[in-house]
């Protein structure tokens, strides 16, 4: 029996490896070497060479001029098809979050050592804030970035932040790793995340993350800062985790 017969859990084994072999270098930050991926993997560099060389051939894997690996761009015709079709799923529940709680409702996902948002409905308020679907922001200053980043195992918290450069956007951005992963740590305990002016002065947020997504996801309402203040978080809370877990269990029935 060839590899590609083989199966794993109802898949084809080989496909399955190639997936991973995918993902890795996404968390790799989009490249990576043969041997940093078979220490993660625990596959043989043989195995993980010949399922590189597929992916190469189909377009979907690069390798450097310095012999590292990284993503392809038969990928970004998929992942914008998919980052659509996300988007329309969580239509209707940030439809429902946005009437519920009068401020604009979104969703973003972990793409790299940013996240992308894929979805947004509109505050009926003349202010309001207004993110363009598509637009990518970084982690350490986003309400959704740092929602994601309580997400992850706290070694590939310390992978990400080493390798982001964390600028200040306000005066209010966090700038230091040590108080990132302190507040990473309040956010678990919460079940929530703020932006208080840090990625846009003026402008607050809360985010919580999407259980069961998958991928690394969350949802958010933002709005001018006095506005939002005087809301009432004991019931927003709720309504974000609400929502979230009903997308979350939308998207897996999607699966």
């Amino acid at each position: 029996m060839t590899e590609t017969q083989t199966r794993t859990s109802g898949g084809v084994q080989s496909v399955d490896r190639a997936f991973e072999l995918l993902e890795l270098v996404a968390d790799a930050g989009g490249e990576a070497t043969l041997s940093q991926l078979a220490e993660v993997s625990g596959l043989p560099q043989p195995t993980i060479h010949r399922l590189l060389r597929t992916l190469i051939s189909g377009g979907y894997v690069r390798q450097q001029p310095s012999r590292r690996y990284s993503l392809g761009p038969r990928l970004i015709r998929l992942g914008e098809t998919a980052s659509r079709v996300l988007g329309a799923s969580a239509r209707p529940h940030l439809t429902r979050l946005r009437d519920l709680t009068g401020e604009t409702s979104n969703m973003a996902v972990l793409d790299g050592d940013q996240v992308v948002y894929v979805a947004q409905v509109p505050s009926p308020h003349a202010m309001r804030m207004f993110t363009e679907v598509g637009q990518r922001v970084d982690l350490h200053c986003t309400a959704v970035g740092k929602a994601v980043l309580a997400t992850l195992p706290p070694a590939e918290v310390d992978r990400i932040l080493s390798r982001i450069t964390m600028s200040p956007r306000t005066t209010h951005t966090i700038t230091d790793p040590a108080v990132i992963r302190e507040e990473i740590d309040h956010i678990r305990e919460l079940g929530y995340a703020q932006d208080d002016g840090e990625q846009e002065i003026g402008v607050r947020c809360f985010a919580v993350a999407i259980p069961d997504a998958p991928t690394r996801a969350a949802l958010s309402i933002s709005g001018p800062q006095a506005r939002v203040s005087g809301l009432d978080m004991d019931a927003i809370i709720p309504m974000l985790e609400d929502a979230a877990a009903s997308l979350g269990r939308d998207l897996n029935a999607t699966n």
